[in-house]
């Protein structure tokens, strides 16, 4: 095993041999269907200690999206993908038991099996969710404000801030500036990031050695140019926005463990530095021009795709500094969420595009859902808003064809004319309405917290309000509202003894569904078995911590009237009168294909009995739209039922709230967070101190055979009084069969512990086996450095390697096929360089022309081959002769005569 990929070489003759240019085009025109670019590609399973190495070479570079590439085995996926970096190997390490080595390997979809997951429609399914009326707010955020806006742009050049887990690259620091003219004192600043796409467009092809700054005579893709319906928006209402550029960042990121996670969230931070800087002795390209505009302690971020996990992470590593930054306000569009990381104490919406065909699961769900309860005295508004209609493109102009600079596509490549999200379908929005919308909900957030503008909370915190400026929008929110204007009666996460069940009702908590790269954790039952994560958002793994227990929800089924979901009330929790509403998240069972309804009931101390059906007040209950490629969706929706409309109760003494089983005769609902809420209000959005967890790395040698341990410590910035747990796991691409999946208690004044990883030593020439471990979903503390790599250095010896006389007959596509043997199977993949010279048979005229060819042994093999095709020449003529050289080796040492014949015997 070696750290680095040297070439072993033969002689001199070595300076002859240029490898690895690893050239391709600039990716002049993306198609519909570039996004599978190369699935039909060739695979290689290799069996490894415990475990199978999973390779995709593909014919064309994997297109740059930001969802990460999942290889699949006969149709069942296995893991997410490493790149490399010309992008067209893709590598996955699996312990999956249904892997076999005959197995055939393709780039995952999810038809890619060959199945639509046809959940048939119920009664009422329309090809958009059917909407209750909703009222219509005269204050709309998406309308212009008061402020002319005035735009600037400020470049610092393309290699200006060395960046993390980019392999030591530079990244640029530029970005476009959105002010209001006229607006007085310190203004609210607001980032913008975009996600990961193509980064260089123009006819000059793309070295992927060295893919940033793009080459002379190619362009950046401007893709932060690509938001101006919302930063308008919001400047014209007084805030100042900068959309900041990350070309360099997608040109590198395959580098990065974390997807470049942590590469945007420096970024993101570097730039709040330069603002921080400009608006306080001001100099760089603005001169004073900003000094005392810039509110620094009210900051909002928006990233959209790898952007969104992006600024997570930068508020999460903002707590960190000395003098945080006052981020109050974060919007994560169609984001990805591949570590699973907690963001309390900010003021969060989740936007989620139905139609998204990049971010197909639309995991980013998580963030509303892993942070619910993760810290006991959070008190800011959490909201999720699902756009019908919207793709994953389309909110950035530069991402859409016909408005970008650069060539782009839609993102979503199902049927075209298929409801809900086929492009000539009627649902699906227009480029420019889904920009419309989303300019309502991006600005709309951020205006609402950072302008404290209570008129626009009816958006966002579930009571449906639209605006007009969203146009024929459908979007679908929910809201978390902040602790202090909201109480929790049963989190449904969970077993309790406050929650029963009688009559014909039955109730089970469960998490997940069948899991893509490993068996599900957390010790509950699924949720399902007939569906699986691309059309369930709670229930997608994420590929850094696919082990992490997903949400946990509440089946309730029924198979008759007389069924009840009971929660008693305790003394002193029975005066509701403070409350506007009963709200609680549910969505119908995909199993049971009859319409579902359910009754909301509150008993008072006297017996008697009010009741609000669910289809009075939600829609909830109503199946999403569509089938094939990843719908319909299961999530779950927001049921708000005012407690004005529970007549014949007595509000300042109710016992029991219910959920009755009397709408129809028989089905089964997922249901969470049955919660009491008061007026809305966006809480306290501000840095919260909380403890922060990190893990460090960790070295060693690998040592002999058998099994070996690995000892990663986990630390805590400083002790809590609470009880903080978080999840560790290794990774979906972990070089081995270990897991240390677990739930890591530390104990009130405890701030250390450390997590033992079991590896296999072995006698065999490898690489050096590199484990991530991964710390996600934290509670009562907040994560820092929270991915460590433990690195277990081979030391084992290279094998050597011979080359044996070949022979070959001549005809059609047929090679003079040469034998490699290893002295002993190596874990690498051994890559010899030789060099065929013309005996009696003639480079160019007998054989192939080229000076320098390449042969292989795979890993695990004692035999390669090395084959130089024949050329048929249609001539009779006697057998002829030539030779090959080995000039060096990847992964083993030469030894012996370097030299060895080929001959061809003639078929004329």
């Amino acid at each position: 095993m070696k750290r680095a990929r040297t070439l072993v070489a033969v002689g001199a003759l070595i300076a002859l041999v240029a490898i690895g240019t690893g050239s391709a085009s600039a990716t002049p025109a993306p198609s519909a269907t570039s996004s599978a670019a190369g699935a039909a590609g060739s695979g290689r399973i290799v069996a490894l200690d415990g475990g199978w190495q999973v390779t995709l070479q593909l014919a064309q570079p994997l297109a740059v999206r930001d969802s990460a590439p999942i290889l699949a085995v006969d149709g069942r996926p296995v893991g997410a993908a490493r790149e490399s970096a010309d992008h067209r190997t893709l590598t996955v390490v699996t312990t999956d038991p249904a892997v076999t080595p005959t197995g055939t390997v393709t780039l995952w979809s999810p038809n890619s099996a060959g199945t639509r997951h046809d959940n048939a429609p119920r009664s009422g399914t329309s090809a958009v969710a059917p909407a209750l009326p909703t009222p219509t707010l005269g204050t709309d955020p998406g309308a212009a404000g008061p402020y002319a806006v005035i735009q600037r742009e400020y470049d610092l050049g393309d290699q200006a801030i060395a960046l993390p887990g980019l392999g030591g690259q530079r990244s640029e620091l530029r970005g476009h500036v959105y002010a209001p003219v006229g607006a007085s004192g310190s203004r609210p600043l607001v980032i913008f990031l975009h996600g990961r796409h193509e980064f260089c467009y123009g006819p000059v092809q793309i070295d992927f050695n060295q893919p940033w700054p793009c080459p002379s005579g190619d362009l950046p893709i401007p893709s932060y140019r690509g938001y101006d319906a919302p930063a308008l928006a919001l400047a014209s209402h007084g805030n100042i926005v900068v959309s900041i550029s990350a070309d360099a960042i997608n040109a590198w990121d395959w580098l990065a463990i974390d997807g470049g996670a942590l590469a945007r969230a420096q970024l993101v931070l570097a730039h709040l530095d330069l603002w921080h800087q400009w608006s306080t002795v001001g100099g760089g390209p603005f001169g004073s021009d900003f000094v005392g505009r810039v509110d620094m302690n009210n900051i909002g971020l928006m990233g959209h795709s790898r952007g969104g996990e992006g600024v997570v992470r930068a508020a999460l590593l903002n707590l960190a500094r000395q003098h945080p930054y006052g981020v109050r306000a974060l919007v994560a569009l169609a984001p990805t969420d591949f570590a699973r990381p907690t963001i309390p104490g900010v003021a969060t919406s989740v936007i989620l595009p139905y139609c998204d065909g990049d971010v197909i699961d639309l995991q980013g769900q998580h963030f509303y859902d892993d942070t619910r309860y993760s810290f006991s005295t959070d008190n800011v508004l959490r909201s999720t808003a699902l756009v019908m209609g919207a793709n994953h493109n389309f909110f950035n102009s530069e991402w859409t064809p016909g408005l970008s600079a650069a060539p782009s596509n839609d993102d979503w490549f199902g049927d075209p004319a298929e409801a809900p999200c086929g492009a000539s379908s009627a649902p699906r929005l227009a480029p420019l309405e889904q920009q419309a919308a989303g300019r309502a909900y991006i600005a709309g957030f951020l205006e609402m917290v950072l302008d404290r503008h209570p008129a626009l909370l009816p958006m966002f915190d579930g009571s449906a309000a639209r605006v007009a400026s969203a146009g024929r929008a459908v979007v679908d929110t929910v809201a978390q509202l902040p602790l202090s204007a909201r109480r929790d009666l049963a989190r449904l996460d969970a077993h309790s003894s406050a929650v029963t069940n009688t009559g014909a009702a039955t109730t089970q908590v469960c998490a997940g569904v069948p899991a893509f790269f490993s068996p599900p954790a957390g010790g509950l039952p699924l949720c399902s078995d007939t569906f699986d994560s691309s059309q369930t958002p709670h229930w997608t793994q994420a590929y850094l911590a696919p082990d992490d227990p997903t949400t946990a929800v509440t089946r309730l089924r029924w198979n008759g009237p007389s069924g009840r979901l009971i929660v008693a009330l305790p003394d002193g929790k029975r005066d509701l009168r403070g409350f506007q509403a009963l709200t609680a998240r549910m969505a119908p069972d995909p199993a049971f294909t009859n319409p579902v309804d359910v009754t909301f009931r509150l008993v008072d101390g006297a017996g008697h009995t009010g009741d609000v059906p669910s289809s009075n007040v939600s829609d909830a209950l109503t199946p999403l739209p569509g089938i094939g490629f990843g719908l319909p969706k299961t999530i779950l929706r927001e049921v708000r039922a005012p407690l004005s409309s529970f007549n014949n109760v007595n509000l300042a003494d109710i016992r029991t709230v219910m959920i009755v089983t009397n709408r129809v005769a028989s089905g089964s609902i997922f249901v969470s967070d049955l919660t009491l809420a008061r007026a809305s209000s966006y809480g306290q959005s501000a840095p919260i101190d909380a403890p922060r967890l990190s893990i460090a790395d960790v070295q060693t040698i690998e040592g002999g055979p058998g099994p070996h341990t690995l000892r990663f410590h986990v630390t805590m910035s400083r002790a809590s009084t609470r009880t903080v747990r978080v999840f560790v796991d290794a990774g979906s691409f972990n070089f081995g069969p270990s897991s240390v999946a677990r739930r890591l208690v530390l104990l009130p004044g405890q701030t250390s512990a450390n997590v033992a990883v079991t590896y296999q030593g072995n006698t065999r020439d490898g690489p050096d086996l590199q484990l991530p471990v991964v710390l996600a979903t934290p509670s009562e503390a907040i994560l820092d450095h929270s991915i460590a790599t433990g690195t277990v250095l081979d030391d084992d010896p290279s094998p050597t390697v011979t080359i044996t006389n070949g022979s070959g007959v001549e005809g059609d596509g047929t090679f003079v096929h040469f034998a490699l043997q290893l002295s002993a199977p190596s874990d690498n993949f051994v890559e010899v360089v030789a060099q065929p010279k013309s005996g009696t048979a003639v480079l160019g005229q007998d054989i192939g022309a080229d000076e320098i060819v390449f042969g292989y042994v795979a890993p695990g093999d004692t035999v390669g081959s090395l084959d130089i095709p024949i050329i048929d020449d249609h001539v009779h003529e006697g057998t002829e002769t030539f030779t090959a050289t080995l000039l060096g080796a990847f992964g083993a040492q030469v030894v012996g005569t370097p030299t060895a014949t080929g001959t061809i015997f003639d078929n004329d």
